[in-house]
């Protein structure tokens, strides 16, 4: 054990750790102290301060400056652990869902904006009685447009509580028939002929609210291809243009009309002074020359078209209208989008710009950067009054998160640790430019990791003065070629038409997917006993080999050089060949690129190379390259109700290690930050089997690529999950209720085959043999799609087994979940099992290896047949 004593200490134990942090060595002997110590001086140089209607907050720097380099600060961490262990925390550690909570700025439904204190049950009531009344707004307009000598033009009646028997009271026509703007936002309207009738008349109504009432929520499009029938002039609706916009409408965004005199003061030329126009997020479908020109808009320098689709016009058209305002020098616009998918072309074809979407033109040419999301709008948290804080929490959480992994010189810890930063490290926001850099550090103090504490640490990457925001850069060293832009959609709005664009392009190539079964046929294979019948000498590092193959022909070894068939979990590269000094003819249990068939991603690749996305395939994403179409998918989705459960897996994990479920997109994009994943449908709806889950391992033995030889074992078996199953929320992180691996230290239901598919059968009025039939030809199909694709697999000495996981959903289709080079085999070989297809034989569990053997390597088929 090295007590660390001085600065020569730590940096021998520590020295690995500063370098992957980037911590400058003029802040070393700096960082030493303060750990030493356990100083955490942060409140002496920064503040922190609530933003985003108290829905963020940032930190600010309050001393006077901070040089580049010049500190580096300690923060703590308010709260560490593994995914599985989060929910039960917060409900059990007394306080911490409070702090939590507090720190997300989702803590309360409401604050009261005197105290700041969150009030509760009665005081919510009494603060949700308006302190306005209708009444009193329209007395106050009233008296305004008559000292103004004018009609009431505009009326705003937000968050009211207003029902339709008092809207109906109001009698809009009558008291303002020349209402040009109305505002009823975020009251208890139910009614559409209420609202119907409510508007009929205001033929000069050119802007209509009706958002956040629940008409609008329960016939939505319905209303809208109403109000629009009788209100044919209406510009805005509900705060997007329609299609009948006209320079009014850009005028209002503009900010040239205040609301009470936006239609007598309607001038003539009532844009030639604007230089800036925000139109973001407004619906607008097409650009009118009749509007976007010099002639209405000389000025104009700075132009946001975020969030819209400009889906009628042509790139031409849209080229030519932005091309015509020559002053235009900032443009704001969806990247890829309308435009383009490149910034370089857009910036081609409007060489005014000096800047896109924020940066300036020369950086991004510089950069090459083809996706530019700058200034994008963050995602604020949102929630209902209901909603309790533990699931406020664990929703929220993602936007706060980061992560290490604990390792020693011997193993990489298999499980992350999720972690949050204190209150001052919680408050730096991002910045694609940033003025401070954050990283953990585990802390070593007798130079052992069971010694370790977990800080993160601050220092300044740039020169930073009083009142500056303090801000870090959520995805350091990530560029586009690993999908910034789409990542930073787990804490911004980005735009979702690209996306749903970019799934629509993959699910078409997909479509498109077709196996050229053409492949190239070689001799069959037989038997490879010797004549002579001096038996095989098997190297085996399995112990269910090791105990249970009996077969004469073959006999055990100890040293793999001597052996004429490995039969190994590890995987036998010709470095390892060399290093165990194997023969140049040696069998193995393995064929070369079965990565294809044995790793998620590659899996995935295919099928969907094979097949497009046949029925027997969950919908899966290599979240490394397609992570854009997954985004696109998810959104699509969540906008027609319908399911979005997904479960992320790592490529190359066994025993769903690493293994996430969850609806939350950005808990899906997070997830990626501990290794490369797989993003899978969940199977929602499996068939269950007395209320649990269950899958089947299927034993698939393969001779040859070319042919194809390949045999199903007839032992299978069935996999139980621990308790019944359900899609409840708090039940998602539960493994024993959504896993059925439980050889691993959980307790294991086993039940023998023929039991299982008998009661499966009365269970579920079913023939097993129907079932069993669909699972032979998926199976069949699998390994037909890689050899085709993988002709390079073939190779005369390999013989291998996997085993192919299936799961049936309602309908008893079944699902490919994975397929696993050398598979756990301990249930073929411990349990005895009757066939359950055919003579119903008994099969020994002591046999199973002397079976796989026999059919690999010899002539005998017993108890396995073709595929």
């Amino acid at each position: 054990m090295a007590i660390i004593k001085d600065l020569n200490d730590f940096l021998r134990v520590h020295g690995i750790l500063l370098a992957s942090a980037g911590i400058p060595a003029s802040l070393h002997q700096q960082l030493f102290q303060k750990l030493s110590g356990a100083v955490f001086d942060g409140g002496d140089f920064f503040r922190i301060e609530i933003c985003e209607q108290g829905k963020q907050r940032r930190l600010l720097l309050s001393a006077d400056r901070l040089a580049k380099f010049s500190r580096v600060f300690l923060v703590d961490h308010a709260w560490s652990f593994r995914l599985t262990e989060a929910r039960k925390q917060l409900q059990e550690f007394p306080g911490l869902a409070e702090r939590m909570s507090t720190l997300m700025c989702v803590a309360g439904d409401l604050e009261n904006e005197n105290s700041g204190t969150i009030l509760e049950g009665d005081e919510v009531e009494v603060l949700l009685k308006r302190k306005v009344s209708v009444e009193d707004i329209i007395v106050q307009a009233k008296l305004k447009a008559k000292e103004d000598g004018g009609d009431v033009l505009w009326l705003e009646l937000d968050e009211l509580q207003m029902d339709d028997r008092e809207l109906t009271s109001l009698d809009l026509l009558s008291n303002f028939p020349s209402l040009v703007g109305l505002s009823l936002r975020g009251n208890v309207l139910e009614s559409e002929d209420v609202i119907l009738q409510t508007i009929c008349g205001l033929k000069g109504l050119r802007a209509l609210w009706l958002n956040a009432n629940p008409v609008d929520k329960k016939v939505c499009n319905h209303l809208q291809v109403a109000v629009f029938k009788i209100l044919p002039h209406l510009e805005i609706y509900n705060g997007k243009f329609t299609s009948s916009y006209t320079k009014w409408a850009v005028a209002y965004c503009s900010g040239v009309y205040d609301c009470v005199f936006i239609s007598h003061s309607f001038r003539d030329e009532p844009m030639k002074e604007v230089k800036s126009l925000d139109l973001s997020n407004r619906k607008i479908h097409s650009l009118l020359a009749k509007v976007f020109n010099p002639g209405e808009l000389p000025l104009l320098a700075h132009l946001n078209l975020v969030g819209n689709p400009l889906d009628h016009d042509t790139q031409y058209d849209l080229f030519q209208v932005l091309r015509s305002l020559v002053n235009l020098q900032s443009l704001q616009i969806d990247v890829p989008g309308p435009l383009g998918r490149d910034a370089e072309a857009i910036l081609e074809g409007l060489p005014q710009l000096c800047e896109l979407n924020g940066p300036s033109v020369v950086k991004i040419l510089d950069e090459k950067k083809n996706i530019v999301v700058d200034n994008l709008k963050p995602a604020l948290p949102e929630w209902g009054f209901e909603e309790p804080l533990v699931e406020r929490v664990l929703r929220s959480m993602w936007k706060f998160l980061m992560t290490y992994r604990l390792a020693d010189e011997v193993k990489l810890d298999e499980t992350p640790i999720w972690y949050i930063m204190d209150e001052l490290g919680s408050a730096l926001r991002h910045s694609d430019e940033p003025n401070f850099r954050v990283a953990p550090f585990l802390f070593m103090s007798d130079g052992t990791l069971e010694s370790a504490i977990s800080y993160s640490l601050l220092w300044p990457v740039q020169d930073v003065e009083k009142g500056e925001e303090c801000t870090r850069d959520y995805l350091p060293g990530v560029g586009e070629e690993n999908q910034r832009s789409a990542r930073l959609t787990a804490w911004f709005h980005t735009p979702m038409h690209y996306f749903e664009e970019v799934y629509r392009k993959s699910k078409e190539r997909f479509q498109n997917s077709s196996l050229n079964n053409s492949t190239v046929s070689g001799p069959p294979t037989h038997s490879i006993f010797p004549e002579d019948g001096c038996p095989f000498t098997v190297y085996t590092d399995i112990p269910q080999v090791q105990e249970t193959l009996s077969r004469p022909e073959f006999i055990l070894c100890d040293d793999a050089s001597d052996a004429d068939i490995v039969w190994t979990s590890m995987q036998i590269d010709e470095e390892i060949k060399r290093a165990l000094d194997l023969k140049d003819c040696i069998y193995t249990n393995q064929f070369p690129f079965e990565a294809c068939l044995v790793m998620k991603h590659h899996l995935a690749d295919t099928v969907q190379q094979a097949f497009g996305a046949p029925v027997w395939f969950p919908t899966t994403y290599n979240m490394e390259s397609d992570l854009a179409s997954l985004i696109g998918d998810y959104s699509l989705r969540e906008k027609e109700g319908r399911n979005n459960l997904w479960i992320v897996k790592p490529w190359n994990m066994a025993r769903t290690i690493d293994t996430t479920i969850t609806g939350h997109l950005p808990a899906l994009i997070r997830l990626m930050e501990t290794g490369p994943k797989i993003c899978q449908k969940y199977i929602e709806c499996p068939v269950l089997f007395k209320g649990k889950k269950f899958d089947l391992r299927y034993i698939v033995l393969l001779r040859s690529v070319q042919p194809l030889e390949l045999f199903l074992s007839d032992v299978f078996w069935a996999r139980l999950a621990n308790k019944d199953y359900t899609l409840d929320e708090d039940t998602l992180t539960d493994y024993e209720t959504h896993f059925t691996v439980m050889n691993y230290g959980r307790r294991l239901t086993h039940i023998n085959t023929h039991e299982f598919v008998a009661e499966f059968e009365r269970e579920h009025r079913v023939k097993w043999l129907d079932v069993h039939q669909r699972i032979r030809h998926m199976i069949r199909s699998i390994f037909e799609g890689a050899a085709a694709l993988h002709p390079e697999m073939h190779c005369t000495t390999s013989r291998a087994m996997y085993g192919v996981d299936v799961m049936l959903d309602t309908s008893l289709q079944p699902k490919l979940l994975e397929v696993t080079y050398c598979p756990d085999c301990m249930r073929a070989c411990r349990y005895d099992m009757q066939k359950v297809l055919g003579d119903s034989e008994l099969m020994k569990g002591t046999e199973f290896f002397n079976d796989v053997f026999g059919c690999l390597f010899l002539d005998s088929y017993r108890h396995c047949s073709p595929l």
